[in-house]
């Protein structure tokens, strides 16, 4: 349901989907932006980049709570700068940027939820001995059971030629 109250009701045009992924500065997102950005070249479809902050922890002070919020929608930007950029020269077509700030899971159902344009939610996989797998193992353990579209789970260690095969 969205905020209204509202399930989607977005039906799926062939040849229209929109891969949402989850961006984060790692190898691994950046695996997950380069696999939707072929995909979507190849079947006609577009790309949505979606970064998740952290809201500062540290509060005693609004003034120094107010700066590291700047800061990180700063980093943020840049970060979808950068991922923008290589999905535009693979897909020839820029795609559409957004930040969020809360929890993570919550605020990828969020977006999902208030975007009916959205088909299939990307995420890059860490390796195991890299200790990142947060995401995906929330996303497996709460987030799934309540996604209303596919979940993609790239590998974070595929070659850009993997990911041609695969795509």
């Amino acid at each position: 349901m969205n905020e209204s109250g509202k399930q989607r009701t977005k039906a799926h045009i062939a040849g229209e989907i929109t891969f949402l992924v989850c961006v984060a500065h790692d190898k691994h997102s950046a695996v997950a932006a380069r696999f939707a950005a072929m995909r979507a070249q190849n079947s006609g479809g577009g790309v949505a980049l979606l970064h998740v902050t952290q809201p500062p922890e540290f509060q005693h002070w609004a003034a120094v709570g107010d700066r590291m919020r700047e800061e990180t929608l700063d980093e943020a930007e840049l970060l979808l700068d950068e991922m923008a950029g290589e999905v535009e020269n693979l897909l020839g077509a820029k795609p559409s940027r957004h930040i969020r700030e809360g929890r993570i899971g919550e605020e990828i159902l969020a977006h999902i939820e208030e975007s009916e344009s959205i088909d299939l939610l990307v995420v890059g996989a860490a390796p195991p001995d890299d200790g990142h797998g947060s995401l995906i193992s929330w996303l497996a353990g709460q987030l799934a059971g309540r996604l209303k579209i596919p979940l993609v789970i790239v590998p974070g260690n595929l070659s850009d030629q993997q990911l041609r095969d695969l795509t």
